[in-house]
C-alpha cells in the first residue's frame, strides 16, 4: 500500500490528446484508473481526446478515501470534464461501476453532452444501503475490500483491499441522488451490463434503461465478465462497442 498520499503506481491519472472528440472515462469505488486504462488507450487509438482522472482518495491509501465525500467525487469528474471542454466540441462520458453512477449524475447534471455510457453503473444498492446502516452503529472503521470481481484467471484489479465504512454511506448517497434524476437524461446512451456481478446487481442496468428518456439507448449484455469487466474477458467488447456508439453520433 502506498504511503497517505501517495499515488499507487498504476493509479495516476491519464490523459491522452487527439481530435475535437472528447471521452472522460471515470474509474470505480475504492479502485484506481488501472481498472478503466484498458479502455481509455482503445478510445485513444481512434484519435479521441481520453481523460481519466483519479478519484480524490483513490490510489492512496484507504484512509484518504475515509476523508473524501460523495461531493469531492463529483468535484473531480466536473472538473476533468471542464478540461475535456477546453480542447473538445463533442463530449461523452463513460464509468465502470461508480464511474458509471459519476457519469450518469453528470448526464443529468449537463444535457449538452452528446452521449453517457455506463458500465456496470450502481443506481440502487440496498445491502450496501443496509451494511452501511448496520457498521455505522459500531465503531468498525473498515471492512474487507470489493475489488478484483474478475473472470478471467490471473487477472487483478488494483484497488484498496479494505473499504471504509464511512465512503459505504458516500456511495449510497451518490447512487440515491443519481436514481431519482435518471429521467433527465435524454441523450444518447449506451448502457454495458455483465449477465453476472457479484458487486453491482445487472438489474441496476434494466433499472437506468427504464428510467431514462432517452430515445436512441441501448443495451449490452457482456456474457463472459463479471463486476470489473474493462479487465475481463470482455474487454474487447465493451471497448469496441463504446467506439462505434461515439462515432455514430460524431
Amino acid at each position: 500500500m502506498a504511503a497517505k498520499d501517495q499515488v499507487m503506481k498504476g493509479a495516476e491519472e491519464f490523459y491522452f490528446a487527439g481530435n475535437e472528440i472528447g471521452v472522460l472515462v471515470i474509474h470505480g469505488f475504492t479502485g484506481t484508473t488501472q481498472s478503466v486504462r484498458f479502455f481509455g488507450e482503445q478510445l485513444a487509438k481512434e484519435g479521441f481526446t481520453v481523460y481519466g482522472p483519479r478519484l480524490k482518495g483513490h490510489g492512496t491509501d484507504p484512509e484518504d478515501m475515509e476523508a473524501s465525500t460523495y461531493q469531492d467525487w463529483i468535484h473531480t469528474v466536473e472538473t476533468g470534464l471542464a478540461r475535456l471542454r477546453e480542447q473538445c466540441t463533442n463530449i461523452f462520458v463513460t464509468g465502470l461501476s461508480m464511474g458509471g453512477t459519476l457519469a450518469l449524475y453528470l448526464a443529468e447534471q449537463y444535457p449538452d453532452l452528446d452521449g453517457v455510457m455506463p458500465v456496470n453503473a450502481a443506481v440502487n444498492i440496498p445491502e450496501m444501503a443496509e451494511n452501511y446502516r448496520n457498521l455505522s452503529q459500531t465503531d468498525t472503521r473498515f471492512v474487507r475490500g470489493i475489488g478484483s470481481d474478475i473472470k478471467k484467471p490471473g487477472v487483478n484489479e488494483l484497488a484498496y483491499p479494505k473499504t471504509p465504512v464511512k465512503a459505504i454511506g458516500e456511495i449510497v448517497s451518490l447512487t440515491e441522488i443519481t436514481r431519482k434524476n435518471l429521467a433527465e437524461i435524454a441523450m444518447p446512451v449506451l448502457i454495458l451490463s455483465s449477465a453476472e456481478d457479484h458487486v453491482v446487481s445487472p438489474d441496476n442496468s434494466q433499472m437506468i434503461y427504464e428510467a431514462i428518456s432517452s430515445r436512441e439507448k441501448s443495451m449490452i449484455v457482456l456474457e463472459n465478465s463479471y463486476h470489473v469487466v474493462t479487465l475481463d474477458n470482455d474487454k474487447e467488447i465493451v471497448a469496441d462497442n463504446a467506439i462505434q456508439f461515439i462515432k455514430a453520433k460524431c
